[in-house]
């Protein structure tokens, strides 16, 4: 299969789920300052999970330009990050409706944790796809910053039992790692 039904399927489901997660903002009731402080966990859930797939969608095309063409095995480990991230807008509209809870703090971590182990099995198979010294291998080769991630991602899941604020601060410095886009396959692909 050609690699663009692939990147164009998987661009169409992100939009999906940004969207989604866009229709579980409100309004404030009142048209008072005050008034936001009702709205603002919501925001602030949104904010995190929109520039999570944010930074996958962008990493992901690059990703995806290193491919020739998409085997049966890339699909389907398309198709299962795309579920896990398929999740992000439910657990964000419970995160978003009780912040600071145990239970929607554990799966929103849960849900990123099993998204980055997801992306990291797509970007492995990816990888072998190249030749056995290739730059690209040599630059992903150990992959500390996904491997930090994916610990933290774990880590953050499981401080929701004893301290969900200590799991958002993880969850944000993870987002700041990954913030800058991931210019390495730039380096090589330009």
């Amino acid at each position: 299969m050609p690699k663009n039904r692939m990147e164009a399927f998987s661009d169409g489901v992100l939009a999906i789920i940004i969207t989604i997660m866009v229709l579980e903002l409100h309004t404030p009731k009142d048209f008072t300052f005050e008034a936001i402080k009702e709205v603002f966990p919501t925001f602030f859930a949104y904010i995190l999970s929109y520039l999570y797939v944010g930074i996958y969608w962008n990493n992901h095309h690059h990703l995806i330009s290193t491919l020739e063409k998409v085997s049966g095995k890339i699909l389907w480990l398309n198709l299962h990050w795309l579920f896990w991230m398929s999740l992000l807008p439910v657990t964000t509209s419970w995160l978003g409706a009780h912040l600071f809870k145990t239970a929607p703090t554990f799966m929103y971590g849960f849900v990123l944790f099993m998204c980055a182990i997801s992306y990291y099995l797509l970007q492995n198979a990816i990888l072998d796809t190249h030749e056995e010294y290739s730059l690209i291998k040599q630059l992903f080769e150990r992959d500390l910053k996904a491997k930090i991630s994916i610990t933290s991602y774990l880590l953050s899941a499981l401080l929701a039992f004893v301290a969900p604020i200590a799991s958002y601060i993880l969850l944000f410095c993870i987002t700041l790692l990954w913030i800058i886009p991931d210019t390495r396959i730039e380096k090589i692909y330009k």
